[in-house]
């Protein structure tokens, strides 16, 4: 039987039915002086919001807009918050676009921050980056950061372990995690399953790390009837996390992680890696009082011995289809990419296409980038509606790969090999309904 749609998606497609269709209004910036407003900044980040980092940011802002008054929401299950607000229009003036609204309905939410011409002419924005929002030739998301996907890890446990060369394989991978398990202290995968998002980062991987083609996820995957078989990019994912689990790879008790301690753990050489965006290695870094020890490499897979990391946009700020003040909104989303200074200290790309690039890419020489290519004409929305009409959410706040977890650990009667069946019967199911639909 065809297993529901995830809390968040269901709701998102539910509402989105309450909207007209082909909306493009466009929010601007007026001259300085002319901004004025009362905003609210949703966003995912407690963490830099507790730490006074969003308070000094909009001090700098209001030097250039005394006008606009910034209120910073975080959340910590972000996700979840944004789903229930959004069932209303008090989501904020400007907010983190959550990655389970369809970008078919981005429109209906959310007001166009221009075209992929008129952001690159513009404003000097990277084109292959602007296209994580777009629908219909207009992008309603800028990214905050862009980031590569990859692997944070102690480079002390690494060298404690006996590893000289970073793996390129899963089978090296897991061959290096045992080494840190036999000659460390440190645990060697943290998983951070109880938290949900941290899994969803492992998402990142099948469609540009393991698959290599940038077409792979919104041109290819709503067609593939065997997306979770044997030997796909899936497969090849979820079996990686289900051999570290079974081999006892991991932290004793995936359930009672803990996200912000897990920080200092891999500072302090307590916890070997993790599988995190780029993003990931400032907050190491300042974690605790061995940053030099935080190094970052990429997924262990390699194709003909060339090897991918997947490369795309972290959380990208939105404006609120209803916001009363949408060039006070505008005026802020610009500052933060342009002036704040944001994406490089986060250890993120800068979405400004002449910043420089941030420190912590040493292993990457020679690995190629693959970013998400745009759905043609004849794919758009596609992605999406295999993923309602299967059931089979991709980003799912974890849900998937923490059943795996649950299968490997022996806390659930369905084997590895049959729930991946199970999935790739699903996706198949979906794939043949949309492609009959058209």
């Amino acid at each position: 039987m065809r297993k529901r749609l995830t809390f968040v998606l269901a709701i998102l497609l539910s509402a989105s039915c309450l909207f007209a269709q082909g909306n493009k209004e466009t929010a601007s910036t007026a001259g300085t002086g002319e901004v004025k407003g009362d905003i609210v900044f949703l966003t995912n980040r407690t963490d830099r919001d507790n730490d006074g980092t969003y308070a000094k940011l909009i001090a700098k802002f209001n030097e250039k807009y005394p006008d606009v008054k910034v209120e910073v929401q975080s959340a910590t299950d972000y996700v979840g918050e944004m789903a229930t607000r959004m069932q209303t229009d008090e989501y904020g003036d400007v907010c983190m676009i959550i990655d389970t609204v369809p970008t078919d309905v981005l429109g209906k939410y959310f007001l166009s921050l221009g075209t992929v011409d008129e952001l690159v002419k513009n404003d000097g924005y990277t084109e292959s980056y602007l296209y994580s929002k777009w629908n219909d030739g207009q992008v309603y998301g800028l990214a905050n950061f862009c980031a590569v996907k990859g692997v944070i890890y102690n480079k002390e446990v690494f060298k404690e372990a006996g590893i000289t060369t970073l793996p390129t394989s899963p089978d090296e991978f897991l061959k290096d995690l045992q080494l840190i398990k036999d000659n460390t202290d440190a645990i060697p995968y943290y998983t951070n399953a109880n938290s949900g998002w941290p899994l969803d980062g492992w998402e990142d991987h099948p469609v540009g790390s393991i698959s290599g083609d940038g077409n792979y996820k919104n041109n290819i995957l709503p067609h593939d009837k065997n997306a979770f078989a044997p030997g796909s990019p899936h497969y090849v994912l979820s079996k990686l996390l289900y051999d570290i689990v079974k081999n006892g790879l991991n932290e004793a008790d995936p359930t009672t992680c803990d996200w912000e301690a897990s920080k200092g753990m891999l500072n302090r050489g307590e916890i070997g890696c993790m599988i995190l965006g780029s993003w990931a290695i400032s907050q190491m870094q300042a974690a605790d009082d061995t940053p030099e020890n935080v190094g970052y490499m990429a997924f262990p897979y390699n194709i003909n011995g060339v090897q991918y990391a997947s490369a795309g946009t972290d959380y990208c700020f939105g404006i609120n289809k209803h916001t009363k003040y949408p060039e006070a909104s505008r005026a802020f989303i610009d500052f933060m990419i342009k002036d704040s200074g944001w994406a490089i200290s986060e250890g993120g790309i800068s979405l400004v296409a002449s910043d420089p690039m941030p420190a912590g890419f040493e292993n990457f020489d020679g690995i190629t980038f693959v970013v998400d290519k745009p759905a043609t004409a004849e794919n758009l929305g596609a992605l999406d509606a295999v993923q309602s009409e299967s059931g089979v959410t991709l980003y799912d706040n974890g849900q998937r790969l923490n059943h795996i977890i649950d299968i490997a650990r022996g806390v659930s009667n369905d084997t590895f090999e049959g729930y991946m069946a199970e999935l790739n019967s699903q996706w198949a199911e979906g794939v043949t309904a949309v492609e009959n639909e058209k």
